[in-house]
């Protein structure tokens, strides 16, 4: 049995693709410099840059402010971890309901689609300050910073998933509900077990992003006065003078947010490739 050779037009088109291969990684080595140079020239190289880097990024002022910064960081994870798990049960609801079908439930789906238009609707600072300052005042008692924060992304952000779940689960083909109810299935068997994992594939690139905006809100609960990485930097800057701890809490958020939005971007080129790859077949 003779071993595979490639033909000389296999081996043609392996030198072309190795040539166009070595000639974009060129291409975008010289763009790169080209393009540092130019930010040197026209940003690092200039007089005001030394103004910036000292009212922006110290480093002395970096490290005094980090480990106040990083106590109030770890309240808006604690409001984050929270509010993930409240959102989603607040959110399937309220999808669940708008996707009723019957006269029966007309009252229903108009709640929900009330209720998903008005919190939309509202600017998420305006629900901060509703619930921050309104609900102690009628309930007349002091309430922990971090219920208050988490009653408020929840209500904001529940309006956003569910838009998100309701449109993922009315993508499912109408033929998969109907198949599961002519097999016995009732509704809500037949969402739990067939349209909801089909809806799911749809729901997870939308449904990350709006996690990627939850954990970059969850930084506003400090004008309730929680003591966050806001105003821990607030804080800090008050006493330097200088912005820098504003940097660092930016920072943290920006390292929050970043493995997030790799993998929303590895999710959403499998799925592509998946769909290509069916189209083909």
């Amino acid at each position: 049995m003779t071993a595979y050779r490639p033909s000389e037009l296999e081996l043609e088109r392996r030198a072309f693709r190795r040539a166009r291969s070595r000639r974009s990684i060129l291409i975008a080595v010289a763009s790169s410099l080209v393009f540092a140079a130019i930010v040197w020239v026209t940003v690092f190289n200039t007089e005001g840059w030394a103004q910036v880097q000292r009212f922006f990024f110290d480093p002395a002022i970096a490290l005094q402010a980090l480990p106040k910064v990083w106590d109030g960081f770890l309240i808006n994870l604690q409001v984050l971890a929270y509010s993930v798990v409240t959102v989603a049960v607040v959110a399937l609801v309220i999808a669940v309901l708008r996707t009723l079908r019957g006269p029966v439930f007309f009252p229903a789906r108009v709640l929900a689609a009330g209720y998903t238009d008005l919190f939309r609707g509202l600017p998420f600072i305006i629900v901060l300050y509703l619930v921050g300052f309104g609900l102690p005042t009628i309930a007349d008692t002091r309430m922990p910073v971090v219920l208050l924060g988490v009653i408020a992304v929840t209500l904001t952000y529940s309006a956003y998933v569910a838009e998100v779940i309701r449109a993922g689960i009315e993508a499912v083909h109408p033929s998969q509900r109907l198949a599961a109810r002519a097999l016995g299935l009732g509704y809500v068997q037949a969402l739990r077990r067939v349209v909801l994992p089909q809806a799911l594939r749809k729901m997870t690139p939308p449904l990350m992003n709006d996690f990627i905006s939850m954990q970059k809100d969850v930084g506003l609960i400090s004008i309730l006065g929680a003591v966050d990485a806001i105003a821990g930097a607030r804080s800090v800057a008050s006493l330097t003078y200088n912005f820098t701890p504003y940097v660092v809490a930016g920072v943290l958020f920006i390292l929050l947010a970043i493995p997030t939005i790799r993998l929303t971007d590895w999710y959403t080129a499998r799925l592509r490739e998946r769909e290509q790859a069916g189209a083909i077949l």
